[in-house]
């Protein structure tokens, strides 16, 4: 079955925002505000461009060579993204999700990872899409339904954007004080998470995008009084959209699509993905802030976006 041809499409509203969700990959395919778009679409049925708006399950980013160990067990999955020789992205983002419940301004969307070359660990996961009168919630669990621990990790693909103005004419502040280098050929870790501060990464003010190009894994968030730390897309009349993420997602990868290495979103060119992630790239490997889950055990995480007026 072609999961791609799936067109079940679910629509949100609340208040000022609106949103819609597909049935693959619980992808976030549009979130608006007084109908000016905070993110990136696609058609629906379609594959969504650089995986936009989907689940990153039971990993995020990437495994070196497929290849891990975990409980004394070696594992190799199998290579999806071959150019670079590495397991990517898990296996949910592709593939239907079950619908729980949907509602006006909610919908619950289940799936059982399976088991796969390489991955022999039961793990069933549910995302809610929530819009409230501030803005979307997003909420995940993980599940494990089998009787060995099992690693675990957990992204969300998501694009962000301030209604129709260009990426360049935008700022963008992080909330974040380290990013873990990475070498470029791969795009796997090298070397230890380093400070931002003096440095071109250093968003923890605003700073213009133009002309900047990032895939780069941050941490060491910094969260407000309210226990959620926020990234901010800015326009240049103030207006943004802020991207929050709770403890669990402590750390985000920054990606600009960019014509200029092939990699453009379609009808935008330029475009700006701010990933919520539970750990860093090759966490199966590094062992960096990876999820283990005992048998019959859950964890939950939420982050989410709302429209911050100018």
């Amino acid at each position: 079955m072609d999961t791609m041809a799936d067109e079940r499409n679910y629509v949100l509203t609340s208040g000022r925002y609106r949103a819609e969700v597909a049935g693959v990959g619980a992808g976030l395919r549009s979130l608006e505000f007084d109908g000016a778009p905070m993110t990136e679409t696609w058609e629906l049925g379609k594959k969504p461009p650089l995986s936009a708006g989907l689940v990153l399950a039971p990993w995020p980013n990437r495994v070196a060579d497929g290849k891990f160990s975990f409980g004394g067990v070696d594992h190799e999955l199998d290579i999806t993204e071959p150019a670079r020789g590495n397991a990517s992205h898990g296996f949910v983002r592709r593939v239907a999700w079950t619908l729980v419940d949907h509602s006006d301004s909610r919908v619950e969307q289940s799936v059982d990872v399976g088991l796969h070359k390489g991955w022999p660990y039961r793990i069933t996961l549910t995302v809610t899409h929530e819009l409230t009168d501030d803005g979307l919630v997003v909420t995940a669990s993980a599940t494990n339904a089998g009787d060995v621990d099992a690693p675990f990790g957990m992204g969300f693909h998501s694009f962000v954007r301030v209604g129709d103005v260009p990426l360049d004419e935008c700022t963008l502040e992080l909330s974040a004080g380290t990013r873990l280098q990475l070498e470029p050929d791969r795009m796997l870790p090298h070397g230890p998470s380093v400070p931002t501060a003096g440095t071109d990464y250093d968003f923890t003010t605003a700073k213009s995008l133009k002309d900047v190009w990032l895939d780069t894994p941050f941490s060491a968030e910094v969260p407000d009084e309210d226990g959620k730390a926020r990234h901010v897309l800015s326009g240049p009349d103030g207006a943004a959209t802020v991207l929050w993420t709770d403890r669990e997602f402590d750390w985000i990868q920054v990606f600009t699509a960019d014509p200029k290495n092939d990699q453009a979103y379609p009808d935008r060119g330029r475009a700006l993905a701010i990933e919520p992630m539970t750990c860093p790239p090759d966490a199966f490997n590094s062992g960096i802030d990876l999820l283990v889950l005992e048998p019959g055990k859950s964890w939950t995480g939420s982050w989410g976006m709302e429209h911050r007026a100018a």
